[in-house]
């Protein structure tokens, strides 16, 4: 019996060998890999190029017309006539409203009236006094007679022009506020009119950006009424106050507005250029970073990945400045830099795979 149990005993021995040492006797595949090895991952592979960057400072701005006031009367009186429609342009000393100024005009024509017998008087008091009939005390009281008229005179002629309403400077009318045949007072708004044949934009720059800010400095901005277009226009002055609160500095920019597309008031973006520089320049997804660093996969003849530290500038989409680390040509990984090791061989995307190394299983199976 006990010899039953040795034999047993041997014969299990002799299968778990077998399922070990050679398993493809049972039909259960390899126990090693048929390549030999780990093969080297597949990524893409790009040249560090030359490309423009452009340093931009946005902001947010408002517009304004370059000359805007606002038509009030002057005198209380009755709106006699309107001269100008709503959205009209118009030219300098062009007459927008007449008043009624019916009182005014007989207020002057008695003055005037006054005046002339004022003057007659002053004539035959100096005629006197010269052939010494008369004192010199009448003569003064003429003088100051005559003067009093014409000052009455001047006074309702400068009233009267107070009742024709003439445009300051030229531009386009606003809204119309009053009808004929309105009463209005001092102060009453009649319309606005506003010169937009250039709009002003003024923003805030950070002080740091002080000593390359001056005038002329191009630059674009974007409103919302407009969307995809983009208006030209450069910087005309920068004030000569740091704000404290914000230590910022305010900048005027002016855009042409030929086509009267901006408004006073529009909220603008703007985006104003400080320089331009050709940089090298590599795709965003080749950058790896490492708390503040950032590193490229390079990849040298033997086509092997060795990890490269950078330092990077400007950002643009798709693509990053490189300021330090790498020159034009330089080939490196843009695709699959979480499959690389540092020193390893790698297999570019489109490139013919490397030769295996023939095996003696390759052969015939034999060792």
């Amino acid at each position: 019996m006990q010899r039953i149990y040795i034999i047993a005993a041997v014969a299990v021995a002799a299968i778990v060998g077998l399922w070990f040492f050679a398993p493809g006797m049972f039909g259960l595949g390899s126990a090693a890999p048929k390549t030999g090895g780990n093969k080297a991952p597949v990524v893409t592979v790009v040249a560090a190029t030359k490309e423009v960057f452009v340093e931009e400072i946005e902001a947010i701005a408002t517009s304004l017309a370059s000359e805007s006031v606002t038509i009030t009367a002057k005198v209380a009186d009755t709106i006699g006539a309107i001269n100008f429609g709503e959205g009209q342009e118009v030219a300098a000393g062009d007459i927008l409203v007449e008043m009624t100024s019916t009182q005014q005009a007989a207020d002057l024509v008695a003055a005037r009236a006054e005046l002339a017998e004022a003057e007659k008087a002053y004539q035959r008091a100096a005629d006197l006094v010269a052939k010494g009939i008369a004192a010199r005390a009448t003569l003064d009281s003429a003088t100051a007679a005559r003067d009093a008229a014409r000052g009455r005179v001047q006074s309702i002629e400068a009233r009267l022009a107070d009742t024709i309403i003439k445009a300051p400077f030229a531009g386009v009318v606003g809204l119309r506020n009053v009808s004929v045949g309105s009463y209005v007072k001092p102060g009453d708004i009649i319309t606005t009119l506003d010169d937009i044949r250039v709009i002003k934009g003024d923003f805030t720059v950070p002080e740091q950006y002080l000593a390359i800010l001056k005038p002329g400095l191009t630059l674009q901005v974007d409103v919302a009424a407009y969307p995809g277009q983009s208006f030209d226009g450069k910087v005309a002055s920068v004030d000569t106050r740091i704000d404290p609160a914000t230590r910022a500095v305010k900048v005027r920019a002016e855009l042409p507005n030929a086509e009267y597309k901006l408004k006073p008031g529009m909220l603008m973006a703007a985006r104003l250029k400080v320089s331009e520089r050709t940089a090298v320049s590599v795709p965003e997804s080749a950058l790896v970073s490492q708390g503040d660093r950032r590193y490229v996969f390079r990849i040298d003849a033997e086509a092997k990945a060795e990890r490269v530290e950078v330092k990077t500038g400007l950002i643009k989409p798709g693509s990053v400045e490189i300021v330090e680390g790498l020159v034009e040509g330089d080939r490196i990984v843009s695709e699959g830099t979480n499959k690389v090791i540092p020193g390893q061989p790698v297999q570019i995307d489109g490139a013919p795979p490397p030769a295996q190394p023939v095996t003696a299983a390759a052969v015939g199976g034999r060792t």
